[in-house]
C-alpha cells in the first residue's frame, strides 16, 4: 500500500473517535440497553467467540497463562485477553495519565490539492483514540481512570472475573428480567470498550480463510470484505435477559446484518447486510444531483453566520461552507439513502457506532418513552454537522483524514476475491506452482452443472439480470447482447463492471421484505437529514406500496453481484438461503437455537424442532462458501420451494410501568403496574416486526384525541385510511378509552381483542415473510437454472 492508503487501513482497524464511553456507559444508561463486555470478550472463552458472536479473533492477542503470553493469569488483564500496548496501559487502569496509541500515529503527507493546505493543520491523532485491541478484531479497550480495584474485588471476589458486576439485581415483578450493575454508574469496569468501523468490515478473507477461525493470522484477514459471521445485535444486548423488550427488538438480524437504525430508531425492524466493499473505484456514480452540505473553503468572506460558513480558531483558511450545489455522489446503504459523498458516508458510519454521541446527536434521538408531542424527545430532530463539527474533536479528527480512508478503500485491500484465484491457493497451499485458470474454472463448473453451462448461464444473465445487475452503460440503455461482463480494465486490473447499477428499483417490483425500503431517518426533519441529497428526497413513492412512501423511501439500490459465491446468504437482510449458526460451546450463546425461524406460513407460528430445517454451521472456507452459495441460490430461483421466514417474540414480554425503588439489598419494589406483551395472539405468533414497527407514540396520541377532539381526529382517520376504515378506528379508540378508566393493564387486553391496530393502523411496515420476493428466473427450465448458478460462480 501506498502512504495514504495504510493511514487509512489503521485508521478503519483502529480508530475508535471517542466512542469508548458511549459503549460503556452512555448506550446502557441513556438507551437504557445493556452490554455485557466480559460475556462477549472474556478471554478464558477465546476459542469459542467466532462461533458464538462470529468475532474475528486478533491474531497479536492471547489467553493470559497460555505457552509465550507476556500475562500469566486472568487477573492481570481483568479477565480479558493480553494484547500489544497492555504492558503499558494495564498500568494505568484506575489512574489517569494514559497516553493514547494514536498520538503516535504518523499521518500520510496532506494531499496537494486540499483546500485546507498547504500546512499541515489536521487535528490531534490522539482524538483518533486507538487504545489496545480487546483480543478481538475492531473492538478496543482504553483504560478507564474511575475503575477502583479495592471495590471491584470486594464485589467480584478477585481482579480477573466481572460475575459480580453482571450479576443480576432481583426485578420487583417475577414476570421481568432483572436489571444488572452493568446499569449502576456507582460500580466502574476496569476498561472502556469501543468500536472502530472494522469491528463489522473485517473478515477473513475468501480467498485464504483459515485453518482454524478461532485463531486466524493475519494473511486470513481482510478489512472490506465485511463480516457475513458477526452478531452485532446479539453483542448489544448481550447484558439483557432474553425475555426483555429490548432483546426481542434488538436481536433480530441474522448472522452478518445489523440494524444501523436501532439506535437513531425509526420504529422500523430492519436489518441489513453489513456490506462487502469490493471494487468501489467501479462503483456507480450519479452526477448533478442536488446536494446541500459542508464543502472546504479558505475563507468566509463577510459571511459571519457559523450556521453557513464557519473557520475553526486557532487555523489559517480552515473553513467550510454550507451550499446547495450540484454533486456527483454514490447511492449508498440499502436504499441509497447516503448519497451527499463517499467521504461523507464514511464518517457517518463513526456515528452510528457511537462517536461524538453526547456532544452532536443523541439529544435528537426520539425517546421511546416520551409520549408528549409537546415534548422534547417526542421525535427526531435533525443532525447538525457545523455543530458537530464544532463542538466534537474526535469528529475533526476522523474528517481530516477522510481521504486517506477512501484512499483505503480504492486499494488493492478492495479488489475481488474471485473462486477461480481462490481454488488456485487452494492448489498452491501443497503445489506452490500450481495454476488454475479461468477455463479450469469454466470446466469444473460445466462438470458439475452441464455442458456448455457458463456460456448458457451468460445469455440467460445478460436477459433476465443484466438490467439492475450491470453497471456497463449499454446496459441501462437495453443493448445486452454483446456486454463483456468479465472485461478487465487494463490501467486498474480491475472488472469493468460491477454487477450492480446502484439505481433504485420500486420494493414492489423487487418484491423482497419491504421495511428495510420504508427507512425514514435521512427524512426532513429526521436525525441523519443533512446525509441524504434533495435529489433522493425528491424521488417519488411507490404507489404499489400500503405505507407511505415520501421523502425518498419505498425503494431498493440493486446491489453488485460481485464475488457472490462468497457472500452467501441473500437478499438485504441475509434471509435467502440456509440460516447460518456457530453451534459454540456455551448454550446460553447458541442465538440460533433461541431464535429459529422458519413458519407455517400460514399461521405464522413456529414450525415444531423436528421440521425446523438444519442451519448451516459457520464455515468460511473456500469450498463451504461455495456450497452454501450453491444452496442460496436454489432457494433464490425456486420461491415454491422456500420455506417462510419470520422472526417471532420468542417468549412473553413483561413491562413494568412506574418508578423502582431498590434499597441495597436483593429485591427492588415496584411503584406502579405490569404490563405483559403475549408472544402468540389468537393462535399466531407475534412477530418481532409487530413490536418494533409500532407506532405507540401516534396510537397514544390519537387515544387522547378520541377523548378530547374526536372531530379532529375523525378528519384525519378518514384523509389517511378512507371513510370506512378511519370510522372503525375511531370507534374502536373511543371503546379502548372506556376500557382503560381506572384499568391501565386493560391495555394490552384491548389491543389483543383488535390485533389489527398494531400489524395494520398503527404499524411503520406491516411485512412479515423476511425472505420473500425476487421471484426473478423462478420460469427458467431446471437446466437455465443450473446454468444461471454456474455463470454467477465465474465473478
Amino acid at each position: 500500500m501506498n502512504e495514504s492508503e495504510c493511514a487509512g487501513r489503521l485508521i478503519w482497524f483502529k480508530a475508535t473517535a471517542g466512542n469508548d464511553r458511549f459503549h460503556t456507559s452512555v448506550f446502557q444508561q441513556r438507551v437504557g440497553v445493556l452490554i455485557d463486555w466480559y460475556r462477549v470478550l472474556r478471554s478464558d472463552q477465546r476459542g469459542d467467540r467466532f462461533r458464538a458472536w462470529g468475532i474475528i479473533n486478533d491474531p497479536a492477542c492471547c489467553t493470559p497463562g497460555s505457552p509465550d503470553c507476556p500475562a500469566k493469569n486472568l487477573d492481570e488483564t481483568y479477565g480479558m485477553d493480553w494484547c500489544p500496548g497492555d504492558e503499558e496501559m494495564l498500568g494505568y487502569v484506575g489512574r489517569s495519565g494514559y497516553t493514547d496509541p494514536a498520538c503516535d500515529f504518523r499521518d500520510a503527507l496532506l494531499k496537494e490539492d486540499d483546500v485546507h493546505g498547504p500546512a499541515d493543520q489536521r487535528q490531534s491523532a490522539c482524538d483518533l483514540k486507538f487504545g489496545t485491541s480487546t483480543g478481538a478484531l475492531g473492538i478496543r479497550k482504553f483504560p478507564n481512570p474511575r475503575f477502583d480495584k479495592a471495590a471491584w474485588q470486594r464485589l467480584n471476589g478477585n481482579p480477573g472475573s466481572w460475575e459480580g458486576y453482571n450479576r443480576p439485581i432481583a426485578a420487583a415483578g417475577a414476570g421481568e428480567a432483572a436489571r444488572s450493575h452493568l446499569q449502576d454508574g456507582a460500580i466502574e469496569p476496569p476498561f472502556l470498550i469501543g468500536t472502530a468501523c472494522g469491528s463489522c468490515h473485517i473478515a477473513f478473507d475468501p480467498l485464504n480463510p483459515p485453518a482454524d477461525p478461532a485463531n486466524p493470522k493475519w494473511e486470513n484477514i481482510k478489512g472490506l470484505v465485511g463480516n457475513q459471521y458477526s452478531r452485532i445485535s446479539e453483542i448489544m444486548v448481550s447484558g439483557m435477559p432474553s425475555n426483555t423488550l429490548e432483546w426481542q427488538m434488538f436481536a433480530h438480524a441474522r448472522p452478518g446484518a445489523s440494524d444501523t437504525s436501532a439506535i437513531p430508531t425509526d420504529q422500523l425492524n430492519n436489518p441489513g447486510t453489513i456490506n462487502a466493499l469490493i471494487n468501489i473505484a467501479k462503483r456507480p456514480t450519479f452526477a448533478d444531483e442536488q446536494v446541500l452540505k459542508w464543502r472546504k473553503v479558505d475563507a468566509c468572506g463577510d459571511d459571519r453566520d457559523e450556521t453557513r460558513c464557519w473557520c475553526e480558531p486557532g487555523r489559517d483558511g480552515k473553513c467550510w461552507k454550507k451550499s446547495l450545489a450540484p454533486e456527483t455522489v454514490h447511492h449508498i446503504l440499502k436504499g441509497g439513502e447516503d448519497s451527499i459523498g463517499a467521504l461523507e458516508a464514511i464518517q457517518r458510519v463513526y456515528f452510528n457506532i457511537g462517536s461524538c454521541s453526547e456532544q452532536c446527536w443523541m439529544n435528537h434521538l426520539s425517546d421511546l418513552r416520551q409520549i408528549d408531542p409537546q415534548q422534547r424527545g417526542f421525535g427526531q430532530t435533525p443532525f447538525n454537522i457545523g455543530q458537530c463539527r464544532r463542538d466534537c474533536p474526535n469528529f475533526r479528527a476522523i474528517e481530516d483524514r477522510l481521504p486517506n480512508i477512501l484512499d483505503f478503500f480504492m486499494s488493492a485491500e478492495a479488489h475481488v476475491t474471485d473462486l477461480r484465484a481462490a481454488r488456485e491457493n487452494q492448489l498452491r497451499a501443497t503445489t506452490p506452482d500450481a495454476r488454475y485458470t479461468e477455463q479450469d474454472l469454466i470446466d469444473t463448473l460445466e462438470h458439475e452443472f452441464g455442458d456448455n453451462a457458463v456460456a448458457r448461464g451468460r445469455e440467460i444473465f445478460a436477459n433476465t439480470c443484466a438490467r439492475c445487475h450491470s453497471s456497463q452503460p449499454e446496459a441501462a440503455a437495453g443493448q445486452f447482447a454483446s456486454l463483456d461482463f468479465h472485461k478487465i480494465d487494463l490501467g486498474s486490473g480491475m472488472r469493468e463492471d460491477w454487477l450492480g447499477n446502484d439505481r433504485s428499483t420500486p420494493v414492489s417490483e423487487v418484491g423482497t421484505f419491504r421495511c428495510r425500503a420504508l427507512h425514514s431517518n435521512h427524512m426532513t426533519g429526521h436525525i441523519w437529514q443533512e446525509y441524504g441529497s434533495e435529489t433522493l428526497r425528491a424521488q417519488p413513492p411507490d404507489p404499489n406500496v400500503r405505507e407511505p412512501g415520501d421523502g425518498g423511501r419505498g425503494h431498493y439500490r440493486n446491489i453488485s453481484l460481485l464475488n457472490l459465491w462468497a457472500h452467501a446468504p441473500f437478499l438485504h437482510n441475509n434471509a435467502l438461503g440456509p440460516e447460518l449458526c456457530g453451534k459454540p460451546q456455551h448454550a446460553a450463546n447458541d442465538f440460533y437455537a433461541m431464535r429459529p425461524r422458519y413458519v407455517d406460513g400460514s399461521s405464522v407460528k413456529l414450525l415444531p424442532a423436528g421440521q425446523q430445517p438444519a442451519c448451516f454451521e459457520y464455515d468460511p472456507s473456500v469450498e463451504g462458501r461455495y456450497r452454501l452459495y450453491k444452496m442460496s441460490m436454489q432457494e433464490l430461483l425456486n420461491p415454491a420451494q422456500r420455506i417462510p421466514k419470520v422472526t417471532l417474540l420468542s417468549e412473553d414480554v413483561t413491562l413494568r410501568i412506574g418508578p423502582r425503588l431498590w434499597d441495597g439489598t436483593a429485591k427492588e419494589r415496584l411503584l406502579g403496574f405490569e404490563l405483559t406483551i403475549p408472544s402468540e395472539i389468537d393462535g399466531r405468533g407475534v412477530t418481532a416486526g409487530t413490536i418494533g414497527n409500532f407506532q405507540h407514540k401516534r396510537f397514544i396520541v390519537d387515544l387522547v384525541r378520541a377523548k378530547t377532539a374526536p372531530q379532529e381526529l375523525e378528519a384525519s382517520l378518514t384523509q389517511r385510511f378512507g371513510k370506512d376504515t378511519g370510522a372503525k378506528v375511531l370507534a374502536d379508540l373511543k371503546v379502548i378509552t372506556g376500557e382503560l378508566v381506572g384499568k391501565p393493564n386493560a391495555l394490552v387486553a384491548a389491543l389483543k381483542a383488535r390485533p389489527y391496530l398494531i400489524k395494520q393502523i398503527y404499524s411503520s411496515c406491516t411485512a412479515e415473510i423476511e425472505n420473500d420476493g425476487h421471484r426473478f428466473g423462478e420460469d427458467l427450465s431446471e437446466a437455465d437454472k443450473k446454468a444461471l448458478i454456474a455463470f454467477l460462480a465465474t465473478f
